[in-house]
């Protein structure tokens, strides 16, 4: 088996009569790296939807070429391109995808030759056609596996444990009958024939947890080699019980979440595996311990990252069904909105896309539920029901009167039942091991209508108030926040009550798309921001979150001079003693996750110590500042290396220069800038431009090399600083 990862791409941004054709000349054509996200490089203008950021859409043109030796087999394998994709191999037409976010794969064996080329028509006109930043192009990797003789579609492979017993399953193609040594841990086996179905006895298993996620390799070889890509399995059991909540290995916990959409700011959807790590880790550290997809697949590897870094998952596949949901164009709720997305293509192609996510991520341990929609009930958006006359949803300030009542012209509610069935079905014919819910947005309807009737589990967006009342009318059924919002109450729902397993936060980052209106181009509700810096938001979660002694001094007291300010502490102690140079300013209760005082500003130190032991400094910021450039991480992918560098405006002393907003010129020399993120979502500077300005005294610079590289970063204010990548 060999993999070759297709990086480098000629691409053409418009349409290209022709350009399938093996002959056709793309020297004027622009070299890409993929991922590749071209709706990031251009400006955001208004005439874009606010829904998706105001960046465009329209048409590109990819081709790469690649030579092979000696194959039998071969695998053309995307992992993501948004949207209607159309693939040729040497000139022959291989299919389409609508779907921008489930992976697919062609068998190009008949097609192959030394020398290949392969293009591929990305068709994204509709720019309404969600409510979030969706990107457009070849975003994810693309891979030609190739094999000579036997192997085994990674899709076939399925891995369970039972808690005593592992049963390994998977399909050989190529050969009749063909020798495979299996190996899991220290477990060998043969099996014959083309349907393995292996049932392993495990003495003694290293079990996956969010705190100990231990990972074992699963191997296929045969007599040429591996037969598949090792794929890492783990050994836990769990339970949503309707009575207790949520166990894992038999241990109880709760799940505290956040929801998370797929872009990374500047990156747009084009987003390297080494971000995701940072950020992941980042929301760990704050007690998170689960993720949603919000609200479809996301990149394989962050699910790779979530195995190995003890995250739970909540996969998701759908926000529409065949009904089409409002999407914004000039501002949150401001009418009249677009009508396009992917409900014009469910019909078709939901079962496909629904059973390649399940294939593709039924054997990952941190994946603990399926969900197949979000709010695909919510009120008038489209499905209504005579037995409400007027419904509203969570997010319907500023919609018209006539939009909120009943009216026979709208689709019926009584669709959705028929619907759910029939994908809760599809999901079990595939993994049987997993609950499958729906993230409800109006449950006021949907428990009176059967919808709830085809899941495992009931999810409650923004809904705590229906808890109670709820698990006494269906006490068979385990209930989760699947979407919730920030405050202390959401949280106290789920931790002062024993059947409620679970709360998603939204969200755990800022992203792109659902703006509120121009200048505004994104959501800024998450615990990072577009940059991955850590918010206030995110010390606040940390205080609800954290098992550990914590207790942080929000900087907004560094930030004003010369008269009386708020100090805000979020803590998890019950007391916090507060002192500024030394001198005590008193002891404060804590109230809910916070401690705050009224003082009058003055140099220096000030310093909190809680009742728990935790402790936190913050100091006046002298009155020099430099420019700061940090590595933050690389990553190998393939032939390039990919860098985040931070850049900061600090004191003497280190004290970050929160008020700084200077912009900044960055130069790489020996390799390309990707872009610049400072977070700021009220920043409209072209994402493709060389400079970007500090946003609270910081931003983050992403690169691409192939070597050793030098990041420079100069400005009026600042001495010129560089940095090796």
């Amino acid at each position: 088996m060999k993999t070759i990862l297709l990086q480098d791409w000629k691409f053409w941004r418009g349409d290209a009569d022709g350009a399938f054709c093996p002959g056709y000349d793309d020297t004027a054509w622009l070299d890409v790296v993929v991922p590749h996200d071209w709706s990031v490089k251009e400006p955001f203008s208004r005439e874009h939807s606010s829904g998706t950021g105001y960046l465009p859409g329209g048409v590109g043109w990819y081709r790469t070429y690649f030579s092979l030796e000696d194959c039998e087999i071969g695998s053309l394998n995307f992992e993501g391109v948004y949207k209607n994709a159309q693939v040729w191999i040497n000139g022959n037409y291989l299919g389409r995808r609508p779907n921008g976010y489930i992976g697919f794969r062609y068998d190009v064996s008949s097609f192959l030759k030394r020398d290949n080329i392969v293009a591929v028509k990305v068709i994204h006109t509709d720019i309404a056609d969600s409510r979030w930043f969706t990107g457009s192009g070849i975003y994810r990797n693309v891979t030609l596996t190739a094999y000579n003789g036997a192997y085994i579609p990674a899709e076939s492979v399925f891995f369970t444990f039972d808690g005593e017993n592992a049963r390994i399953r998977a399909n050989v193609i190529g050969k009749a009958d063909f020798p495979v040594a299996v190996s899991f841990g220290e477990h060998r086996f043969e099996a014959g024939g083309n349907e393995i179905d292996l049932h392993v006895r495990v003495e003694q298993p290293k079990l996956w947890s969010v705190d100990s996620p231990y990972l074992y390799d699963l191997t296929f070889s045969g007599s040429d080699g591996l037969l598949c890509k090792p794929i890492r399995v783990g050994l836990r059991t769990f339970r949503f019980d309707p009575g207790t909540g949520f166990s894992l290995n038999g241990v109880s916990m709760k799940i505290k979440g956040v929801c998370l959409h797929h872009d990374a700011g500047c990156l747009g959807a084009a987003v390297y595996p080494s971000v995701w790590r940072d950020r992941l880790t980042k929301l760990k550290d704050a007690g998170c311990n689960a993720i949603r997809t919000s609200h479809n697949p996301h990149m394989p590897q962050l699910y790779d990252l979530c195995d190995e870094l003890g995250l739970l998952m909540m996969d998701e596949a759908f926000d529409e069904w065949e009904g089409c949901k409002n999407k914004w164009i000039q501002g949150h709720n401001v009418y009249p909105p677009a009508h396009q997305g992917y409900a014009e293509d469910f019909p078709e192609w939901h079962e496909r896309d629904l059973t390649d996510l399940i294939l593709r991520d039924r054997n990952h341990p941190s994946v603990v539920m399926w969900s197949v929609g979000n709010e695909i009930d919510y009120p008038n958006d489209p499905y209504v029901h005579p037995l409400f006359q007027k419904m509203t949803g969570n997010n319907d300030s500023g919609k018209p009167a006539w939009e909120m009542v009943y009216s026979e012209r709208k689709p019926s509610a009584q669709r959705l039942p028929v619907i759910a069935k029939r994908l809760v079905e599809i999901v079990r014919r595939h993994d049987g091991t997993r609950p499958v819910l729906t993230a409800s947005a109006f449950p006021e309807l949907s428990s009176q209508i059967g919808f709830f009737k085809p899941f495992d589990i009931i999810g409650y967006n923004y809904k705590e108030s229906l808890y109670e009342a709820d698990h006494m009318r269906f006490p068979d059924l385990p209930i989760i926040g699947s979407e919730n919002d920030h405050s202390y109450r959401a949280w106290t729902a789920v931790r002062d009550t024993p059947y409620i397993a679970a709360q998603f936060l939204w969200t755990g980052a800022d992203f792109l798309g659902e703006a509120r209106g121009w200048p505004v181009r994104g959501s800024a509700c998450g615990l990072l921001d577009a940059a991955g810096f850590e918010k206030d938001a995110y010390y606040r979660r940390k205080a609800m979150w954290s098992n550990e002694p914590f207790l942080y001094i929000s900087n907004s007291w560094n930030s004003v001079g010369g008269e009386t300010v708020e100090v805000v502490c979020y803590t998890n102690a019950d007391s916090v003693e507060l002192f500024l140079n030394g001198k005590s300013l008193g002891v404060r209760q804590r109230s809910e996750e916070r401690v705050t005082w009224r003082v009058a500003f003055e140099r220096g130190e000030l310093k909190a110590v809680g009742s728990n032991g935790a402790a936190a400094a913050v100091a006046s910021r002298l009155p020099s500042v430099k420019l700061a450039l940090t590595p933050r991480g690389t990553e190998k992918v393939g032939a390039y290396t990919f860098s985040r560098v931070e850049v900061k405006a600090l004191d003497d002393d280190g004290v970050l220069c929160d008020d700084c907003c200077e912009r900044i010129t960055y130069e790489v020399s020996g390799g390309s800038l990707l872009g610049i993120e400072n977070g700021d979502l009220r920043d409209l500077t072209e994402y493709s431009a060389p400079d970007r300005r500090l946003y609270y005294g910081r931003s983050v610079a992403y690169v691409l090399t192939k070597g050793r590289a030098i990041l420079t970063a100069k400005s009026e204010r600042f001495q010129e600083k560089t940095c090796w990548i």
